[in-house]
């Protein structure tokens, strides 16, 4: 048939939005094309196709760690080769709205570390930021090139059961993923160019560029031709593929910690010709391991002196020192205010609906409705502590309960979502699964947004949960030209 039911045959969406079909009365015209083309394919060229993708994903090494309390564990991570399609103008709001989120950020992270007008006016609680495990006393009245704190943000969305994209975390540390994004666009053009051909997607193979702009821009400013080096924890670190990835796509050394050194307040890099500058730097270390004279002084992974002469503006960092109090989800939950408080504008993307257990109506509402909510720890991510309420045992909802009264700053609360799906091969057949999406907002003067971006899939049958650490693969996310 014309319209791809060959091999969408037996798929049902099974009443959920699904960004291969689209909704009910709202059908999905803008992936008519990709549909038909893959109604030509038979299910075992699907299959046979896979398998290739899967082997070359081995050979390349495309891999993430998983830690358990026994091993540690290389893993490939899973990729389903049935694209998702976003269109022209849903890839507008996601691009204004991603813009929007890292302004407010970037002017919410100054103002906590110098005026502080959004707590004095009581906008955000000041125990909230004070008391935040990662807000650094250390940066209070330190300029930030651009005041651009948030250099790579990685936006979560998940699509509701009437197609409205919604955040549901703000990633503003270190966010990982960008690196699957581009090799999986690589493993489509590969396994899959009839399916492509002329198709008109928007390219994602310039995030390193655009990276590399964007930290070059934190250098200071009577630097004309900067040394930016990417700074890995080594290779031990779950992301080690993505930080040799990047490195290479950036066209800068791939560093660790006793790579560099601090002499009279500048970073110098140790190479065979001798030491070097380094004007910028693209970390992968958290801030407690960055610095320890400092931060932590058991630190081996860092490099003693860099904040010195990070503060006195001899470096760049990229993300800023003490963002991960913005990085929190309880201060995602004030999102909406903080938009609203620093440029009056009201949210283009909205956050998913969330009660904050710190404050009493968040928390007497939480208590009431458990059994039909999501209860997430506000210091948690990798979807690790999260109960959902709707498929929690009777334990479990005593465990949170007991948590919830005793802690109630600790959590916040949230309807259980009914994520989009989209079409997926599973052992040998197209069933629906549920999928998010994380955008990359790259800023340094200005911001870009990666097209696309990297779209987690929740390989288990009802499965919410997208996270690669708990069972979630990826799929190549191909956003339309206009």
């Amino acid at each position: 048939m014309s319209d791809g039911t060959d091999l969408l045959t037996a798929y049902d969406r099974q009443g959920h939005w699904c960004e291969m079909l689209g909704g009910d009365g709202a059908p999905a015209e803008h992936a008519a094309m990709v549909r038909n083309r893959l109604g030509r394919l038979t299910l075992s060229d699907l299959v046979r196709r896979a398998e290739i993708a899967e082997r070359e994903l081995y050979n390349l090494g495309i891999t993430f760690t998983v830690y358990s309390e026994r091993d540690v564990i290389d893993r490939i991570l899973p990729f389903d080769v049935i694209p998702r399609i976003i269109s022209p103008g849903d890839w507008d709001i996601i691009e204004r709205g991603s813009k929007q989120r890292v302004a407010a950020l970037n002017l919410f992270l100054h103002d906590v570390y110098h005026e502080g007008r959004i707590i004095k006016e009581g906008v955000v609680p000041a125990e909230l930021i004070y008391g935040n495990a990662y807000y650094r006393e250390q940066m209070r009245g330190v300029a930030v090139p651009h005041g651009s704190y948030v250099n790579v943000c990685g936006v979560d969305l998940v699509r509701d059961h009437l197609g409205r994209f919604k955040v549901l975390e703000d990633n503003a540390r270190t966010p990982s993923g960008v690196s699957y994004v581009v090799e999986n666009r690589h493993m489509m053009q590969r396994t899959f160019p009839d399916l492509m051909d002329e198709i008109g997607i928007r390219p994602v193979s310039d995030y390193g560029q655009k990276l590399l702009e964007a930290v070059a821009e934190l250098a200071p400013s009577e630097v004309t031709d900067p040394q930016v080096v990417l700074l890995s924890p080594g290779v031990y670190n779950s992301a080690y593929f993505e930080h040799v990835f990047l490195a290479r796509e950036m066209g800068v050394p791939l560093v660790e910690g006793s790579d560099l050194f601090v002499e009279n307040d500048r970073v110098w890099m140790r190479t065979t010709a001798g030491k070097a500058p380094v004007h910028a730097i693209y970390r992968r270390i958290d801030d407690a391991f960055l610095d320890p004279e400092v931060f932590n002084p058991e630190s081996l992974l860092g490099v003693p002196g860099i904040f010195g002469a990070y503060i006195k503006g001899n470096v760049g960092l990229a993300n800023a020192v003490g963002t991960g109090c913005a990085d929190d989800k309880a201060v995602y939950a004030y999102m909406p205010r903080i938009i609203r408080f620093y440029l009056d504008e009201e949210p283009i993307l909205d956050n998913v609906e969330t009660h904050i257990c710190r404050e009493r109506d968040g928390l007497a509402y939480t208590l009431a409705n458990i059994e039909n909510l999501v209860i997430k720890p506000v210091g948690e991510s990798g979807g690790y502590g999260i109960v959902i309420g709707p498929r929690a045992t009777r334990e479990e909802i005593d465990d949170v309960r007991a948590k919830l009264t005793a802690n109630p700053s600790n959590f916040i609360s949230q309807p259980m979502i009914d994520l989009s799906v989209c079409p997926t091969l599973i052992d040998g057949m197209i069933e629906p699964r549920h999928v998010d999406l994380r955008p990359f907002v790259v800023t340094g003067q200005s911001s870009w947004v990666l097209p696309g971006g990297l779209t987690r899939v929740a390989l288990r049958r009802g499965s919410l949960v997208v996270n690669s650490s708990q069972g979630g693969g990826s799929k190549d996310t191909w956003v339309l030209e206009p």
